[in-house]
């Protein structure tokens, strides 16, 4: 799950494993593969960084952390 802000300020859980767009209208949105969308605080860029860190930490790159946080290669 990721953090994100809704415009009205209210902070959100989403599951990073259904979306399947982000884009910026100007507001950032989010597209989910039902088709439902969410429009966020965070730009494109702050979504993706949490996606990945998200995918990073459920291990779906090939790349765990070791005891130290420190990026380690599988």
């Amino acid at each position: 799950m990721i953090k994100l802000t809704r415009l009205n300020g209210k902070t959100f859980a989403l599951n990073a494993i259904y979306i399947e767009q982000v884009e910026a209208f100007p507001d950032t949105t989010i597209t989910l593969t039902n088709g439902k969308k969410f429009v966020v605080r965070e730009s494109v860029e702050e979504v993706m960084a949490l996606v990945r860190e998200f995918y990073r930490s459920i291990s779906v790159f090939g790349v765990n952390q070791d005891a130290e946080g420190a990026d380690v290669e599988r």
